[in-house]
């Protein structure tokens, strides 16, 4: 018997991921996706959905508003990029909460908690040798050659007129002719944020910031007078006065 998915993520990377993650399970099945909760209610209406994957922070309804909106909802695993609702989530009989970037094991762990509330027979495991291929990633040509770059190594991005390096750990640096905002668009909006008309930064890769400037990994990042309100907003969700 198969189990029937839906995903509501308002960011494509983060829907691929998930779509990706179902297909390599046997087991589960895509009946849709959607990247927001009105669109999700439609869905839920018309179609028998038994697992529903669902982001928090959407424009409009957030996945919280949703839940409390189904009479008789799915069961719900909460994808998202903010720990600070998990409480929330599980006061709605949440069934487990993901923080992105999701990886496959981590995913793998929450379907099995499903089959077993379900109390099917079924069981996943992961193999060891997947695990550090199972990261989101971006591929972007570089020295004439595709080169894949997983999301959770980049530090920052750097436009430099024609070309833009993208900074990972290790000192490592890939260096392509494409604009910032290009690559930008394939990133997910809760885990990179653009603070300069010429940087992007990783999120959780702030060791420091101020007012003017974000420090990553010993290198000082200006933050753009056009983007200041914006940055100091989203940093200031996570810090403590």
């Amino acid at each position: 018997m198969n189990i029937k998915c839906l995903i509501v993520d308002d960011e494509d990377l983060a829907q691929d991921v998930i779509e990706e993650y179902i297909n390599r399970i046997d087991y589960l099945q895509l009946e849709g996706k959607c990247k927001s909760a009105v669109e999700a209610l439609s869905i839920l209406n018309t179609k028998q959905i038994d697992l529903l994957f669902l982001d928090i922070q959407m424009p409009g309804l957030t996945g919280i508003q949703l839940l409390k909106n189904i009479s008789n909802p799915p069961t719900v695993i909460f994808t998202t990029a903010y720990s600070e609702f998990a409480v929330e989530g599980f006061e709605l009989e949440a069934l487990d909460y993901l923080i992105k970037p999701i990886p496959f094991g981590r995913f793998i762990k929450a379907v099995n908690r499903y089959f077993k509330l379900k109390k099917h027979d079924y069981q996943i495991t992961e193999k060891k040798e997947s695990i550090l291929t199972d990261q989101p990633f971006i591929f972007v040509k570089s020295d004439k050659k595709m080169v894949k770059v997983f999301l959770h190594e980049i530090l920052f991005i750097e436009s430099q007129r024609n070309y833009v390096s993208i900074y990972l750990e290790n000192d490592k640096e890939i260096v392509t002719l494409n604009t910032i905002t290009n690559i930008q668009e394939k990133l997910p909006e809760s885990n990179f944020l653009r603070v300069h008309r010429s940087f992007v930064i990783a999120i959780n890769k702030i060791e420091t910031y101020s007012s003017t400037i974000i420090g990553i990994n010993n290198n000082q990042i200006p933050i753009g007078r056009n983007y200041k309100t914006t940055v100091i907003s989203t940093l200031e969700e996570n810090s403590i006065t």
